[in-house]
């Protein structure tokens, strides 16, 4: 697989990027809609006013993640509809775990095929990008057939589209409903370079962003990915709170998905084992899920995103005792902080 270049990186950090994403979209709407779904997942849908969304995830009966997701509250409309926003190999199940649980609600959940392809433009300077494209033309949010379907990761007011220097990356998924590399094109055009997936993963994994299927699997606990924006613990009832209550209530989780540096070469395999010394004998302490190099412009960094024990961290031995894998050895690095709200462009 090659490496993402530093000029890539450059434009996703620095400037602006566009590339093609894996996304879909499920629709769900009816009188019943808030409440319900604010009951199948894991933050709190009843507080989005028209055009926020948030990060959220799906669990069973015992708090074991089944997914995860952004949902959006579409900004037009005389009563609450939303936009649950995930990847294509989650989509299916998603609905169908959904579907399940739809009894006696008037709820109603739509496969969004018409919005088949989506592009990322991100960077410092995406908002110039999106404001000099003749499609989809800035300050228009929506989510009809006839128009192109716009998302927005971070709390701002697109009517405006200024980045503060030091702010959250501004990140925009678009869905045209016109061919996708007339979109790609278009965006070039005013100023954006294409990136290739291996600079995206590059980038997700330098903000220590997990992927469901790698990083998350229904083997974890929400605690344990270490992405507090995906709980509220003052919504109400879901499936699977009482897991999490009870995991709140005893203040920590054994393990934690953290943001690694490695020192050595790539995993060969992932996940790949972690190890610390213990009395002469290496003993299990985690995991790596994610690995990528990134050209970073003090030179390219071996990072990662991987599963650690407590003891291994906190410890009396953990500050001197390195964590090793096959290819070398890993140090925790700062967890970067994440906003907990999103909003659609309007």
């Amino acid at each position: 697989m090659p490496a993402a270049t530093q000029t890539e990186l450059d434009a996703i950090l620095h400037h602006a990027a566009i590339a093609p994403i894996d996304r879909a979209f499920l629709r769900i709407t009816g009188s019943d809609a808030t409440r319900w779904l604010n009951g199948m997942v894991t933050n709190s849908i009843q507080a989005l006013a028209p055009g926020e969304g948030n990060y959220n995830l799906l669990l069973n009966a015992q708090g074991r993640i089944l997914g995860d997701c952004t949902v959006y509250r579409e900004p037009d409309g005389d009563s609450p509809a939303f936009v649950l926003a995930t990847s294509t190999q989650q989509i299916d199940a998603i609905q169908k775990h959904l579907d399940h649980f739809i009894i006696m609600d008037d709820v109603e959940l739509t496969l969004m095929e018409h919005y088949s392809h989506t592009v990322l433009l991100i960077g410092r300077e995406a908002p110039q990008v999106l404001r000099r494209m003749e499609n989809p033309s800035p300050g228009c949010s929506s989510f009809a057939d006839s128009a192109p379907l716009r998302l927005h990761y971070y709390p701002q007011t697109a009517s405006q589209l200024t980045t503060p220097a030091d702010g959250p990356i501004p990140c925009f998924e678009i869905s045209p409903s016109f061919p996708v590399d007339d979109l790609l094109e278009e965006a070039k055009a005013a100023g954006a370079i294409e990136v290739s997936p291996e600079a995206l993963e590059a980038f997700r994994i330098l903000e220590a962003r997990p992927l469901y299927g790698r990083d998350i699997t229904d083997k974890y606990l929400p605690q344990e990915i270490n992405q507090p924006q995906a709980l509220h613990f003052a919504k109400g009832c879901y499936l699977g709170q009482e897991i999490v209550e009870r995991i709140r209530s005893r203040g920590q989780v054994h393990r934690l998905l953290m943001p690694l540096t490695l020192t050595g070469s790539l995993p060969a395999e992932l996940p790949a084992p972690l190890h610390s010394p213990s009395e002469g004998q290496a003993r299990s302490v985690g995991e790596i899920t994610s690995a990528a190099l990134v050209p970073l412009p003090e030179g390219p960094q071996l990072l990662a995103l991987g599963y650690v024990r407590r003891e291994a961290l906190e410890g009396p031995q953990a500050s001197h005792q390195p964590l090793t894998y096959n290819g070398g050895t890993a140090a925790p690095r700062p967890q970067p902080q994440v906003e907990s709200t999103l909003a659609a462009s309007n």
